[in-house]
């Protein structure tokens, strides 16, 4: 998370896990969350590592923006990840429950996703460069590329 318009923020390595990351074109502040799994087991679970779950996560990102100055209304919310790199048999579907419980949380505060890329079966690095909104992706032997507006899924 981040106020600092030069800032750019990167995770790696999206397998199954999920990138949700959001910014505020007014304020140019923004944030990102690199979730494993849906949703904690437990309340002591959630409060070791609240990133670690979608939902504890994101509502935690939500808010956490909108205390540095976003607001709710203006966020641009780009999500990325939810492949099938270690379970492709599909036998736990962690990808596809990663998405579906940010999709759930993401309805229940009311904040459209502006673009997304889920599914497939590569892991992916995005960014998220605060100056200007770019959020891009880059899978394995390719140049990285902007998400533009819109849905795709692999």
């Amino acid at each position: 998370m981040s106020g600092n318009p030069d800032h750019v923020l990167v995770t790696y390595a999206l397998g199954s896990c999920i990138a949700m990351a959001v910014w505020d074109p007014r304020t140019r502040v923004g944030g990102m969350l690199h979730f494993l799994l849906p949703e904690a087991l437990n309340e002591e679970t959630a409060a070791q590592n609240p990133c670690r779950y979608g939902d504890t996560g994101a509502p935690w990102l939500l808010r956490t923006v909108q205390e540095q100055g976003a607001a709710r209304q203006r966020l641009m919310v780009y999500v990325a990840g939810g492949a099938s790199v270690v379970d492709d048999g599909g036998v736990f579907n962690i990808g596809k429950r990663n998405y579906t419980a940010l999709r759930k949380i993401l309805w229940k505060y009311g904040v459209p996703v502006h673009a997304e890329e889920v599914g497939g079966s590569v892991s992916r690095t995005v960014g998220l460069e605060l100056s200007t909104g770019r959020f891009w992706i880059r899978e394995p032997g390719a140049p990285p590329r902007q998400l533009t507006r819109g849905a795709l899924r692999c």
